[in-house]
């Protein structure tokens, strides 16, 4: 497991919080454990491109393998420590496909908590980042009824934690109740090449993030905002080489650079879930102001529960809103001959990187079957419509993949919590 200097952070400031809160307590701490896991495996109708459910994948069912068990598959384990009545701390371990195809265990969760009121908390540490009505439990595959979150909404943010602190207000009125989440922080994530530029670091510094949400019954609404400054050093050498020309250069640059650059997410959702069905909606905007582009998406999802059984449908539409070719460095019209070569290439890699702009809509049909307690078999087919020029959330496209095509992706999985 690697160990970062903002790892050795989190582990300072849980000891420290341990030994204050030993210190604090005459008996020794309680401790639980609890576990998940994903056993999937999915299979694309099309071998010219890989299937990525996130920008932090390196390969997926298509071109790299014909069947592939590492979209979904993942196993987590958690430790709680209690010390007093208001104080514990919660280390998460997840083993799922990183970047890089190796399956490294890597710490999701790593925080303090102190519980001062009935109605607020604190946590610090690694914290999970809120911006999805499937927040806590995105890696949980038995807490969801789909195989996976839709992709169109939830590939806009794939980043899941938090380096940070976060404070929870929680308040009960009548039949309600009603959570305000307040989360600040940083954030490096590791991603690879599979989407065509080379592999690197997104760092998310001043990340902060506001959700709130409303609980009534079955009924759920959140609504989520969060910005954060985006820098990406593997676009830096690109942008360098368009500022050596001049004005021109310099405006590209400044318009899609990812440099200390201000991205923003607001996300709104609604649940409802009486017991015997349940329906769910999301819509999220992401906008990043540079090369990575903007994106929309929503999905509208229901159920019906049968005993054991639940049939549930999905569709799910994603839409890049931010330009998807540039004319690039033009000089007036006239490209001087000695240069020519050099921003022939220069344009061509800012287009590539622009036109890979996701937009796609998916329609989903599954069902779950709950055949054991804590276990689930679940079992989903989507059709994935490529928008107009777009080769949709699939990365290491081949010749002959077609954009703007439909492509078929069958999975299964087991779930299971423990």
């Amino acid at each position: 497991m690697s160990i970062t200097p903002s790892s050795n952070r989190i582990v300072a400031a849980l000891s420290v919080a341990m030994l204050a809160s030993l210190g604090a307590a005459a008996q020794a701490p309680t401790w639980s454990f609890s576990g998940y896991a994903t056993a999937g495996i999915v299979h694309s109708d099309n071998d010219r491109a890989d299937y990525l459910i996130d920008a932090f994948k390196p390969s997926g069912p298509g071109h790299t393998h014909e069947w592939s068990g590492e979209v979904d598959s993942r196993l987590g384990g958690q430790v709680t420590a209690t010390f007093t009545p208001t104080l514990s701390a919660v280390l998460q371990v997840l083993v799922q496909q990183r970047h890089d195809e190796s399956w490294e265990p890597s710490v999701e969760w790593a925080n303090v908590k102190w519980q001062a009121t009935d109605a607020f908390a604190v946590r610090a540490g690694r914290v999970v980042l809120p911006v999805f009505m499937v927040t806590d439990a995105r890696r949980v595959g038995y807490s969801n009824p789909w195989v996976r979150p839709p992709v169109e909404v939830y590939s806009l943010v794939p980043v899941t934690t938090n380096d940070g602190a976060e404070a929870i207000w929680r308040l009960h009125h009548g039949q309600s109740t009603s959570t305000l989440q307040l989360t600040a922080g940083r954030s490096d994530s590791r991603f690879p090449n599979s989407s065509g530029f080379d592999a690197g670091t997104a760092e998310a510094r001043r990340i902060v993030a506001l959700a709130g949400s409303i609980e009534r019954g079955p009924l759920t609404v959140r609504a989520n905002y969060g910005e954060a400054r985006l820098t990406i050093a593997a676009f830096q050498p690109l942008f360098e080489a368009f500022r050596q020309f001049g004005p021109e250069g310099e405006a590209i640059a400044g318009r899609y650079s990812v440099d200390d650059r201000k991205v923003d997410f607001l996300g709104l959702g609604v649940s409802l879930d009486p017991g015997p069905w349940f329906a769910m909606a999301e819509w999220a905007r992401f906008d990043t102001h540079s090369i990575v582009g903007s994106r929309r998406a929503w999905y509208v999802s229901g159920g019906v529960r049968f005993g054991q059984w639940t049939p549930y449908a999905t569709f799910a539409s994603l839409r890049t809103t931010s330009d998807t070719s540039d004319p690039g460095l033009t000089f007036g019209g006239f490209v001087p001959p000695q240069v020519a070569p050099v921003v022939a290439q220069l344009n061509a890699a800012l287009n590539a990187q622009l036109a890979l702009g996701p937009s796609q809509e998916t329609t989903s049909i599954g069902v779950r079957w709950d055949f054991w307690r804590n276990a689930a078999l679940k079992v989903q087919y989507d059709r994935v419509d490529l928008g107009r020029g777009s080769f949709g959330t699939f990365g290491r496209v081949q010749p002959g993949f077609e954009p703007g095509g439909r492509v078929g992706i069958f999975s299964a999985a087991v779930d299971v919590v423990f």
